[in-house]
């Protein structure tokens, strides 16, 4: 039995409610700031995977930074839709919550890998 990859899930997790977000700003008609925050919010775990299948430790690392770049990116989409009042600071707040919590666990292992290379 594999063990569940706690990275990975939170990832996907986070890309689902970033998915849901879109289709919300999409009905309010925000066309460009939805567009940005799927990219950069699915594309966390699309890198992370990418990362797993890596063939070295600096390829590994280079796709856990991309993701770690696309989490920062996604922080400030999700502060902006909520400074402007187009996110509820409740509904943001919660997201952000999330992305923080990715960035700390990404922001780790960018760490403990660059220390072993």
């Amino acid at each position: 039995m594999k063990k569940e990859n706690i990275i990975l899930e939170k990832a996907y997790r986070f890309a689902l409610r970033i998915i849901r977000l879109y289709q919300y700003l999409v009905i309010k008609r925000e066309f460009i700031l939805a567009g940005q925050i799927l990219k950069a919010g699915t594309s966390i775990v699309a890198n992370l995977e990418e990362a797993m299948g890596g063939i070295s430790r600096k390829d590994f690392l280079a796709k856990v930074s991309i993701s770690y770049k696309e989490a920062r990116e996604s922080k400030l989409w999700l502060r902006l839709l909520r400074d402007s009042g187009i996110l509820s600071e409740k509904e943001a707040d919660s997201m952000l919550r999330d992305c923080e919590e990715l960035l700390k666990i990404i922001g780790s292992i960018q760490k403990t890998t660059k220390s072993t290379l």
